[in-house]
């Protein structure tokens, strides 16, 4: 039997366990649960930075509207996977919080854009400054190139996650 990069003896490419399952399908599996409760708690303590009120879950959509600028509810409700009603509310936090305004859509006057208010924009600056500066650190004895290929294989895995 022989080891796998991480040292691990049974779990070598190719075996499979008595279940039947791929060893590297369960690897995949244990490191993504890692990665993502890590996500989670890190979102936590990004939002609580960008204000002590926002919750977690509206992280992701400061960090969209921060990306692409202007968008509508029902954008934001399918990209983030949830109904109109949760985006409503969520949205609604967002506005008492000063972090985000809706402005009338110029192609269409009847719907509404929402954009980060220049405080939600300040705010949301700051903290994803402060999260890429912590990844710097972190990898820092990565290689550009293994930073890069991690960046395109997620950006690979989201796009087959997302169908």
């Amino acid at each position: 039997m022989h080891e796998d990069a991480n040292g691990c003896a049974s779990c070598a490419a190719g075996q499979v366990t008595p279940s039947g399952a791929d060893q590297e399908f369960l690897a995949l599996e244990r490191e993504l649960t890692v990665l993502l409760r890590r996500a989670r708690a890190n979102q936590g303590e990004m939002a609580r930075e960008v204000h002590p009120d926002l919750e977690s879950s509206a992280y992701g959509l400061l960090i969209r509207l921060d990306e692409l600028g202007g968008q509508r509810a029902t954008e934001l409700a399918a990209y983030i996977g949830v109904g109109k009603a949760t985006m409503s509310r969520q949205l609604r936090a967002l506005e008492d919080l000063g972090l985000i305004a809706r402005e009338p859509d110029p192609a269409d006057g009847r719907a509404w854009l929402v954009t980060l208010t220049d405080e939600g924009r300040r705010r949301v600056g700051t903290v994803r400054e402060a999260r890429r500066a912590r990844y710097v650190r972190q990898l820092a004895h990565w290689n550009r190139n293994e930073v890069a290929e991690l960046a395109r294989l997620l950006h690979q895995l989201n796009d087959v996650m997302a169908k």
